[in-house]
Formats: structure tokens, C-alpha cells, sequence
């Protein structure tokens, strides 16, 4: 899976133990409703983080993670994470109004909205909020 956006935040690597460390950064992705998403890049995955600063269009490849917890109570919860792998700087398209030199009408998908995640009609949402 892959995310696009613009990197609002990256945080300092932090050592959970003599054998784990992890670095997480926040994404904004460009979209009607923009997400702000935590990513965190464990391990030897921490260093690539080095090169981005805030403000740069990046595209992250991502592994979505799911865990399942007992409590000593004995309830079950679910956890998720987004774990980063791979991360990107984008390029900006140019404006309509600059020819690009390419006559190609293929476009940038990184930005477009999936089928299955188009934005909802008011009259189709029940929820109270």
C-alpha cells in the first residue's frame, strides 16, 4: 500500500530497548477531507527519515499491522499500526498552464480518490455526527 501526503512532523528515533527502535512521522494527505497520519519506522528503517524535512510532498510505502492484547482482566482489545518501509519525495506537477513538454494525458493517481472511498453524499450518511 502506498500513502501521499505532506509531512507535517517527524520525530526523533527512540530506543524502546538494547534490541528496538522506532521513528515516527505524521503525514497530511491531500485530499477533500485530509488525514493527518502517524507512521512509525522501526529498526534500521529509522535512518530513512534523515533526508525529509516538514513541509515535502512524500509518498510512503506502508504495511498496515494488527495485534490482539488480554488484559490481566482478561479483556481482549485490538491494536493497529501503519509501519513505514519505503518513503519518497514527490515531485510537484506543473500547472495546467505550463506546458510540461509531455504530450502523455496520463495522470497522477497518487492523489485520487479510490471508488471505495468516495466522499459521501449528505443524504446517504446516517451517522449522528
Amino acid at each position: 500500500m502506498e500513502v501521499s501526503g505532506i509531512v507535517k512532523r517527524i520525530s526523533d528515533t527512540q530506543n524502546i530497548s538494547a534490541k528496538f527502535k522506532k521513528r515516527e512521522i505524521v503525514v497530511t494527505t491531500e485530499e477533500q477531507y485530509p488525514q493527518h497520519l502517524a507512521i512509525e519506522f522501526v529498526q534500521d528503517k529509522t535512518d530513512l527519515l534523515d533526508n525529509f524535512q516538514e513541509g515535502e510532498k512524500v509518498s510512503i510505502g506502508i504495511n498496515l499491522k494488527g495485534r490482539e492484547w488480554t488484559s490481566p482482566q482478561g479483556e481482549v482489545k485490538f491494536f493497529n499500526s501503519i509501519q513505514g518501509w519505503r518513503i519518497e519525495k514527490q515531485q510537484s506537477a506543473p500547472s495546467p498552464a505550463a506546458p510540461s513538454g509531455n504530450e502523455s494525458t496520463e495522470t497522477n493517481s497518487n492523489f485520487s480518490t479510490p471508488p471505495s472511498m468516495a466522499p459521501y453524499e449528505e443524504d446517504d450518511d446516517d451517522l449522528p455526527f
